[in-house]
């Protein structure tokens, strides 16, 4: 493998570069797999014998993964070159989804998954990385408009994917139809991408990593058990407090590396308003959007009982709708700033969800299904344009801290998002049921209560979009 490092190309206005459309191509095909299990919860349930929390953890545990490996990445990418570290994800991805393929149980699924997701942690911040280098400054709203697309798209087709992909067979055939596509993309990318970045000798905090994995972990694992009916929630709390206490210690020596050394992430991003704002806004967004997620394929099979191939189509329009917008989103973007794009696509999600939360046992399909458009419509109006003014509000020795916090925090709020709707679900499913109610009603009051819960989260959202600038102002410090 040549590792001679090239001058980054000369880039032409309007004009995307190569090596940053391979890397969104490879991008997108890893992150699809973060929400491609959603759908196949109910197929795990019966064919490894395991609980709803329990089978939700195939999603949570890849994104608890990337949660702890992307603040490590930006050390590992000063000590490789853009190919290697292509070639390294790259692999790391396909060992993962081939031992997910072929696991005789759950556990080895499990650590499949976490295998994946630590090839997809790095996919991010190599293309992120990429893109500063090589894309001109005046270019880069548009290029990145593009970027946030595809990586929030991925997971909005996840499900509907799956879907087509599981009414073929077993849920093994979701990472059987995934190996040689990524496989090719590997072989692809490595034939037409080129060195641009020069390896540099580096340090990194190994207490900070361990803090931050342990304190991110803990937490979700203990508020997954609140939910648990064989009664683990003195156990949960336990964890979960647990948790809180290491991410305080993580914060703590970030703030003391800071200081007298290289933090893992630098929280003086925390200082510009509007990167701030903008990080609250995109975690709220991602906690509503794989919380929805996780919920109505357990709606739509466990409950109402149509097929993963139903499910799959009656949630794909939404995704594509979400794909469709985005240049358009761009576009008004660069035309009239964030403020007129976000404020109403936050309002969009709220009403998608309140709409959620009156889910009944004969709600009309194509009601679900435009409920479902609309959230992720508001989701499209509202992540690129976020997620631009956010980093654009950073001066340029932050910019790789700004990415991997984002990143990190991102993953946090969808597990924790994932986790949440599951525990109230269940714990109000388990409350209605021991007081005599039958099962499904049951289950369907869990489900509009856990919408509920991530309805007046979205709120949060609309009053953030109020205050948020048109556009950022150049960051000096």
């Amino acid at each position: 493998m040549s590792t001679a490092v090239q001058e980054p190309p000369a880039v032409k206005a309007g004009r995307t570069p190569k090596v940053v459309r391979l890397l969104v191509l490879a991008t997108f095909v890893v992150i699809l797999n973060e929400t491609l299990m959603i759908n196949a919860i109910p197929r795990l349930m019966d064919s490894l014998h395991v609980t709803e929390q329990a089978a939700q953890w195939v999603s949570t545990a890849f994104m608890l993964t990337m949660a702890a490996v992307i603040p490590v990445t930006g050390w590992f990418l000063q000590r490789v070159t853009i190919r290697q570290a292509y070639t390294i994800a790259m692999s790391v991805f396909m060992a993962g989804t081939a031992l997910s393929a072929i696991a005789p149980f759950f556990a080895v699924l499990l650590l499949g998954r976490i295998v994946q997701a630590s090839g997809t942690a790095v996919m991010m911040p190599l293309l992120m990385t990429t893109l500063m280098t090589v894309v001109p400054e005046g270019d880069r709203g548009r290029v990145m408009g593009n970027v946030t697309l595809a990586i929030s798209v991925a997971p909005a087709l996840g499900p509907a994917v799956s879907g087509l992909i599981l009414q073929l067979g077993s849920w093994r055939l979701l990472f059987v139809a995934v190996l040689p596509i990524a496989a090719a993309v590997t072989v692809f990318g490595l034939r037409r991408m080129d060195n641009i970045s020069e390896p540099r000798v580096s340090s990194i905090d190994w207490l900070s990593v361990a803090l931050a994995a342990l304190g991110f972990g803990s937490l979700v694992y203990g508020l997954s058990l609140f939910g648990d009916r064989s009664g683990n929630v003195g156990l949960g709390i336990g964890i979960a407090v647990a948790g809180v206490a290491t991410v305080t210690a993580f914060v703590l020596r970030q703030l003391k590396l800071q200081r007298s050394g290289v933090p893992l992430l630098d929280l003086r991003t925390l200082r510009h308003r509007t990167y701030g704002l903008s990080l609250a806004m995109l975690s709220i967004g991602f906690l509503t959007m794989l919380g929805s997620m996780i919920l109505l394929p357990l709606y739509l099979q466990n409950l109402r009982g149509i097929s993963p191939l139903e499910t799959g189509l009656l949630l794909m329009p939404g995704g594509l709708a979400m794909g469709l917008l985005g240049p358009t989103v761009g576009k008004l973007f660069d035309r009239f700033g964030s403020r007129p794009l976000v404020l109403p696509g936050s309002i969009a999600i709220v009403l998608a969800l309140g709409g959620l939360t009156q889910i009944s046992m004969t709600m009309p399909y194509w009601q679900v299904l435009a409920i479902h458009t609309l959230l992720m419509l508001g989701l499209a109006a509202t992540f690129t344009p976020t997620f631009t003014l956010g980093m654009g509000a950073l001066p340029s020795h932050l910019y790789s801290h700004g990415s991997s916090m984002l990143g990190t925090l991102q993953q946090v709020a969808a597990a924790f998002g994932t986790a949440l709707v599951v525990t109230v679900m269940s714990a109000r499913a388990a409350q209605l049921a021991g007081s005599g109610i039958a099962s499904v009603p049951a289950q369907v009051s869990g489900m509009k209560l856990a919408f509920g819960v991530v309805a007046a989260l979205a709120v949060v959202t609309v009053v953030i979009a109020a205050t948020l600038p048109r556009r950022a102002a150049t960051a000096h410090s």
